[in-house]
């Protein structure tokens, strides 16, 4: 197993996960700092490693009408802003080519979006900064498959790698977590992400935006920790309901300190072990 090193953070390391979270995308400056400083300050005190995530650019939303951030330069500004502010490490998804090289600049992991892990001049160039990369695994891939993307980061020199299960493509508009794909993708030589949020989503369910049940998401958490994810993705929220975008599918604020704390104590319990 690589470690994969971050500042402080180590993923990959036994007995702890990290915790990858913020919401979905960034609706204001004002939003991202308050849920910044918020979820810093519950991992802190919970004592897990964090790093903030959301959006810039949301590119892969259901309809052309929905929100999809403040864009490349005001959504990268309000990331550095975060990390300078809160001292935490920050992480987004890049849909482009063209964004790769000014979101290297900002971000300490550069994360590729489940619908274009496949994708080889993204993941590529990507790969080409030496930053951390995150690669959610496609719901239309089994876990295996993800040796051939690993492959294509590894080919340009880079191993600061993490690989992302999210959920498989179960009939129209649903998703399923198969708890095989943690240890399955950690015997390829990395850390694994479980993306607890996205992994409740129903993808288009709504018509013109995707629907999702939340009231799953501390079970499947639960089930990844104890199953030896290295790190935990969640899209968490002040307030779901209102949310600009995939607010069914959000943690709602108030409930991630108890669950962190559920959760430390079933890793302190369950020894990672890899096939």
């Amino acid at each position: 197993m690589h470690l994969v090193k971050l500042d402080d953070i180590v993923f990959g390391e036994e007995g702890s996960f990290a915790l990858i979270a913020g919401p979905c995308v960034i609706e204001s400056e004002k939003s991202a700092l308050r849920h910044a400083e918020k979820i810093s300050e519950i991992a802190r005190r919970v004592g897990v490693s964090y790093i903030f995530k959301a959006s810039y650019d949301k590119a892969n939303r259901s309809s052309h009408r929905s929100f999809r951030g403040l864009g490349l330069k005001k959504g990268l500004a309000v990331l550095s802003k975060v990390k300078r502010l809160f001292e935490v490490p920050v992480l987004s998804d890049v849909h482009d080519i063209a964004h790769v090289q000014p979101a290297a600049d900002v971000l300490d992991i550069i994360q590729i979006p489940a619908f274009l892990c496949r994708q080889t001049d993204l993941v590529v160039a990507c790969a080409k900064t030496k930053k951390v990369i995150n690669i959610k695994k496609g719901q239309f891939l089994a876990p295996w498959d993800m040796k051939n993307v690993i492959e294509k980061v590894e080919s340009t020199g880079n191993q600061k790698i993490l690989l992302t299960e999210r959920g498989v493509s179960f009939g129209y508009n649903n998703l399923v977590s198969d708890f095989r794909s943690i240890p399955i993708m950690r015997s390829l030589g990395y850390p694994v992400v479980f993306d607890a949020t996205h992994s409740v989503q129903l993808p288009g369910g709504l018509g013109h935006a995707s629907g999702g049940n939340a009231e799953f998401i501390p079970t499947l958490a639960r089930c990844a920790i104890a199953s030896g994810a290295d790190a935990l993705f969640m899209e968490v929220h002040e307030n779901p309901i209102e949310a600009k975008s995939d607010g069914p599918n959000n943690l709602p604020l108030n409930l991630l300190e108890e669950l962190l704390i559920v959760l430390k104590a079933i890793r302190a319990t369950a020894p990672v072990t890899s096939l």
